[in-house]
């Protein structure tokens, strides 16, 4: 666990209850405070009031999708510089496309990256500049 991840928020928006356990566990004992919403709805409202340090997001969710999260999410000011990682199955082209075009900093497809792995990806979001 490292000191400079600790308390950071992670806003993992994630509709299979497993894979969620699965990266929630993962991220709490790196040190990240965790906040779990299972649908775009939900997180769009959580949203409003909070501001993460960074998204995990998937896009085939319930009652509103991880692209029309993200389009509302990039609209805030306060969420612009924010990073959002898109944590999907989905990996046609045009899906990588738009998510990137519409602010994500990265794509990341679950069925190719090990928990540990996506976890590393966070971490590398908040590590000191080496320039």
């Amino acid at each position: 666990m490292s000191d400079a991840l600790v308390g950071k928020k992670v806003l993992l928006v994630e509709d299979d209850v497993f894979v969620s356990d699965v990266y929630s566990t993962r991220l709490s004992r790196e040190g990240y405070q965790v906040f779990l919403m299972s649908n775009g709805r939900d997180a769009v409202s959580w949203l409003e009031t909070n501001i993460p340090d960074i998204v995990l997001l998937d896009i085939m969710m319930p009652y509103m999708d991880g692209i029309e999260v993200l389009k509302e999410f990039r609209q805030k000011d306060v969420c612009k510089d924010v990073p959002v990682i898109m944590l999907t199955n989905l990996s046609e082209k045009e899906n990588i496309r738009e998510a990137l075009s519409l602010g994500a900093n990265d794509y990341l497809i679950k069925s190719h990256f090990t928990p540990s792995e996506i976890v590393n990806k966070v971490n590398v979001f908040f590590q000191p500049s080496t320039e």
